[in-house]
């Protein structure tokens, strides 16, 4: 697929929206997901889960974990694997024992999914608080960069890999009140950009971005109270731009940032 027949006039693919996926897409695939204990990442993981890949559920609340664990196994999906990790304080030494221990355990890594992500304040720059801002700029972005990082010689063993980071309109088009979480997003804009063009035509790896737009999330609840969550998608209607990234169909897909809805 060339990716300049699948963009907009504003350079974000149309075509991954309507994706129908064979159910077979994704078998013998391994993938990790970070936020896979809650919304668009448990979903995710869930649906890759049932496309047929080996799920490496990445998060900090083991209980949750669990929860979408049993749920893939009862679905009848391939054993998925958990493992806890706090990335507001993880440190280069544990992404690096989270190399080794993957490692071990798979060998390698076909797609890695950026969901995880921290919010922050709504509220002006000028009352913004900096342990807030450190927070958000450490999960979203330094935690993204570190965890990359220590992955990506998984991912080079793959014949075909898939990279994907969770970005948003508000890191595109910068919005007033959104602080460190817009900024974080265009910081994993350009991160992704970075990503792409020095891996292309070196490695097997294709990176890009996805925003997921207005979706039924507890995240999406806290940053708008008052909008009624009926009237937005829930994280299942917005799959197929997910699973059109991470299959093969997308091979040719690289330094994008798709719309899922």
């Amino acid at each position: 697929m060339d990716p300049k027949q699948t963009l907009d006039s504003q350079g974000y693919s149309l075509d991954s929206q309507s994706y129908r996926a064979p159910k077979d897409l994704l078998a013998g695939k391994i993938i990790a997901v970070t936020g896979a204990s809650d919304g668009i990442g448990a979903v995710a993981a869930k649906t890759f889960a049932s496309y047929g890949a080996t799920v490496i559920l990445i998060g900090r609340t083991v209980p949750k974990l669990e929860q979408v664990y049993d749920a893939i196994e009862t679905a009848g999906g391939t054993q998925p694997a958990i493992y806890p990790i706090c990335l507001e304080g993880a440190s280069e030494k544990d992404y690096e024992d989270m190399h080794d221990r993957l490692e071990e355990t798979f060998g390698h890594l076909d797609g890695l999914l950026h969901n995880a992500g921290e919010l922050g304040q709504r509220t002006p720059i000028v009352s913004y608080k900096l342990a807030t801002w450190q927070k958000v700029m450490q999960v979203n972005v330094t935690a993204e960069f570190m965890m990359t990082k220590a992955l990506l010689p998984l991912l080079e063993k793959s014949d075909s890999a898939s990279l994907i980071f969770t970005t948003s309109g508000v890191g595109r088009v910068g919005k007033p009140y959104w602080g460190a979480y817009a900024v974080s997003k265009f910081a994993t804009e350009g991160l992704a950009q970075v990503l792409a063009h020095e891996l292309d035509d070196t490695s097997n790896i294709r990176v890009n971005c996805i925003n997921p737009g207005s979706t039924r999330t507890r995240m999406r609840a806290t940053a708008f109270p008052a909008e009624n969550p009926a009237t937005v998608k829930t994280p299942e209607e917005i799959m197929p731009s997910y699973l059109f990234l991470m299959g093969n169909e997308s091979e040719d897909v690289t330094g994008q940032s798709l719309n899922a809805q």
